[in-house]
């Protein structure tokens, strides 16, 4: 089968487009027909160095996707065909956070694109457990932006951010998968959403679809137009994923008792604690990566009840992943950069 692959690390030299051994399916898995992915921050870093990460090389990339059922077992709840997404965290099912139905904190996860061949080739094998049926409504490209950026999405601001309707969140970097994926999701809640950008046309964008306030962090201070927005009082969740550079401005922007949600440090992992602001203020910050199956059942549901549709900035073929990741790696889109993986043919 013709995939994208990895043989070491480095820059776009290492990522390959080319023949790799098609997966073998066995009992209790599903053999997918991929159509759809799209880029993520992973796998910038895979590729880059994928320190700390359990894998051997070469590997396939990819970590999410769109597809149809080519194989799987009868009575496994799929037919041949089906429209399909993937859930790319198979769990061990044994753990106690598996247990407890916290799939995604396994102490044995292995993630698609990751520790185990991705999503960029013209088939995947998964456990049936991990794959669920794609909404209707949604094209392919949208469809495969689910399960990652949108999943963690909803991991930060449902269930670790606690958002409700009439509250307001302040989401930093608008314009990456992650932050416009909030925003959807939090204006779709019923809450007030500020979102920040070092570039204008984003903000513009971002306004179009619902934000409520845009600040253009080269011009403006992050605090004191919170504080203006919101009467002195602060924003109830912080959603962020660029690290240190924003940090400050994140803890001086929650109301006391407000919660900010992490799940990235692009800009650096070591920020000033400010540990007096933490207790006095009795903040909560919370780490988040990814979402559990509930969770993404959860997500597929909120989705179809509100027509949520993931926002494609671009879609390339399989030829042209240098030309993607380069794109990613610049910062330059906004929503999700997309692999037609049907450029196979």
């Amino acid at each position: 089968m013709k995939a994208i692959y990895i043989d070491g690390h480095g820059d776009n030299e290492v990522v390959h487009i080319g023949p790799r051994p098609a997966p073998q399916r066995h009992a209790g898995e599903v053999l997918i027909r991929m159509s759809a992915s799209t880029l993520n921050q992973v796998d910038l870093y895979m590729r880059n160095s994928g320190a700390g990460i359990t894998h051997q090389l070469p590997q396939v990339m990819g970590i999410e996707g769109f597809g149809h059922v080519a194989a799987c077992d009868e009575h496994s709840g799929f037919e041949v065909g089906d429209a399909v997404v993937i859930h790319p965290g198979v769990s061990c099912g044994h753990c106690e956070f598996c247990q407890r139905g916290d799939d995604v904190l396994c102490t044995r996860i292995a993630l698609v694109g990751e520790h185990r061949d991705g999503a960029w080739s013209e088939y995947v094998v998964v456990p049936t457990a991990n794959v669920l049926h794609a909404p209707s409504y949604l094209s392919a490209f949208e469809a495969a932006a689910l399960a990652v950026t949108h999943l963690t999405a909803w991991r930060m601001v449902v269930t670790q951010g606690q958002l409700k309707a009439g509250q307001t969140v302040l989401v930093f970097g608008i314009g990456g998968g992650v932050s416009v994926a909030a925003l959807q999701i939090a204006k779709a809640m019923g809450a007030r959403v500020i979102v920040t950008s070092r570039h204008a046309h984003k903000l513009e964008r971002a306004m179009s679809m619902g934000a409520d306030l845009g600040i253009h962090t080269p011009h403006e201070d992050v605090v004191k137009s919170v504080m203006a927005f919101t009467d002195k009082r602060g924003v109830d969740v912080v959603i962020e994923n660029v690290g240190e550079a924003v940090w400050g401005d994140a803890m001086k922007s929650l109301v006391r008792g407000g919660r900010l949600v992490t799940c990235g440090a692009t800009s650096g992992d070591q920020p000033p604690a400010d540990l007096r602001r933490i207790f006095i203020r009795q903040l909560q910050i919370l780490g988040s990566t990814l979402g559990n199956l509930q969770e993404f059942k959860d997500l597929l549901v909120f989705c179809e009840q509100h027509q949520l549709r993931p926002v494609i900035d671009r879609v390339y073929p399989m030829d042209q992943v240098h030309d993607a990741l380069d794109v990613m790696s610049r910062a330059e889109q906004f929503g999700k950069l997309a692999l037609d993986l049907r450029s196979h043919a």
